[in-house]
């Protein structure tokens, strides 16, 4: 059985967090994205990055987290500071030193020690991204991803030469300064082509121009066959419930085969595994029973959903093959972000500050900054399978439960695309309204 490596998990774990970002900002839309994409494309920056730039950049990605301080660390550095501060006074310091995103105590910059495991990161990402590109794999899986900087800036060779190494890319250089327009329709017609024609206009138009200075591009492409399909003649007009009182009309897939599938009583939802043909792929869907509140239904699942909980609920120690009756929606999305904000409101800070940005590592002039993050994803869901590009401890007793032989996806729910030999989040969802 497959086992999830620490890059898995970092971003299975930084899958879950976007999720919950992005949901912040609208509660009722529908989300779809690549982690994998994301982080693949952010961790070729932190390649150049130094200091406390790379320092956000993993925590962020969670290649690097801290841990709880140890206490005569603790008590020593307090020690150091003046014996006429009070107690009280000296632990409010030490609290709001924590809490500032680009200032930590002594002790937490020594748990995290981001350059100590940035080697293991980037040699992880160019063993993942070799096992997706299998020649014989059942369905079609392009990676790629690029940096576009301004022509006019020398880079470090021996950046270069590492990103050649690990993420099998160049560093292409744009003339933004007098030719920015030019630079976008080229940038826009690489991610199309990687995307199979399904991502356009990756970059609208202004969103580049003569101040720009390194844009960051990153494009997935997937396209798998359900290992079983659905018959198109079972397709069925149907409602979908879009909250306690509203509905919108879908195409309902059905078929009854057996499929993985268990009940969690907690979050009283089911989760449905559909593999694809091969099963090196999967998507995980997270059905809760009913809709409980007055959105969409998601919020307790979303609020209660970690890492360690989305492993054991995904663990084939608890998902049992079952006959069910299954009932998808037919469904495409296509959704754009502007990463820039998500990623600075979860600590990503430095990167798209010139006065803080520390790209020692990529350029010799060191005054480089990232200007964009865009992330656009793409997704078809339907009878033969599902169609994808993107550009950018808990104990388990529920077997001895009745498992529904029924999984009714009529009610807003979230879905992931796993591959299963790594563990490793590909695309991350949630449908809640058809379009």
């Amino acid at each position: 059985m497959a086992s999830s490596t620490p890059l898995s998990k970092a971003n299975t774990k930084f899958s879950l967090q976007l999720l919950k970002k992005l949901s912040e900002e609208d509660k009722t839309a529908n989300i779809f994205f690549s982690p994998f994409s994301i982080s693949s494309a952010l961790a070729m920056v932190m390649l150049g990055a130094g200091g406390d730039t790379a320092k956000q950049i993993s925590e962020v990605l969670c290649f690097a987290e801290a841990q709880p301080p140890n206490p005569a660390e603790v008590q020593q550095e307090m020690q150091t500071k003046s014996a006429n501060q009070s107690q009280v006074q000296m632990r409010m310091q030490m609290r709001t030193q924590i809490q500032q995103s680009s200032r930590l105590p002594g002790y937490l910059r020594k748990c995290l020690k981001p350059q100590e495991c940035q080697e293991e990161v980037h040699a992880s990402f160019a063993q993942l991204l070799s096992e997706l590109k299998k020649a014989d794999a059942p369905y079609a899986l392009s990676v790629a991803n690029r940096l576009y900087g301004e022509k006019s800036y020398q880079f470090l060779e021996d950046f270069l030469a590492r990103m050649k190494k690990f993420y099998s890319t160049d560093l292409e250089s744009v003339d933004f300064k007098t030719k920015a327009e030019k630079a976008r329709v080229n940038i826009n017609s690489w991610v199309e082509k990687q995307t199979q024609g399904k991502i356009k206009d990756l970059l609208a138009k202004d969103v580049v121009d003569s101040l720009t200075r390194l844009v960051l591009v990153n494009a997935v492409y997937f396209k798998g066959n359900w290992n079983i399909q659905f018959k198109e003649e079972a397709t069925v007009d149907a409602e979908f419930r879009t909250n306690k009182n509203d509905t919108k009309p879908v195409k309902m897939m059905c078929q009854k085969t057996k499929f993985p599938l268990t009940f969690i009583p907690d979050a009283n939802c089911q989760i449905l595994e559909m593999p694809y043909k091969g099963k090196d792929l999967s998507m995980l869907i997270f059905l809760p029973n009913e809709i409980e509140d007055d959105t969409n239904g998601l919020e307790k699942l979303e609020k209660e959903l970690t890492y360690k909980k989305f492993v054991a609920w995904t663990s084939p120690d608890v998902m049992d093959e079952t006959q069910t009756e299954v009932k998808l929606p037919r469904f495409k999305m296509e959704e754009t972000y502007d990463m820039k904000n998500v990623l600075k409101r979860m600590g990503m800070v430095n990167v798209f500050d010139s006065t803080k940005s520390d790209f020692s590592g990529m350029s010799p002039a060191n005054d480089l900054v990232l200007s964009k993050v865009v992330h656009k994803a793409f997704v078809e869901v339907n009878e033969e399978g599902t169609e994808a590009a993107a550009a950018t401890a808990a104990v388990m007793e529920e077997r001895a439960l009745i498992v529904p032989s029924t999984f009714v996806a009529d009610h807003p729910f979230l879905f992931f695309i796993r591959h299963n030999p790594t563990k490793s989040v590909l695309f991350a969802g949630r449908y809640c309204s058809p379009e």
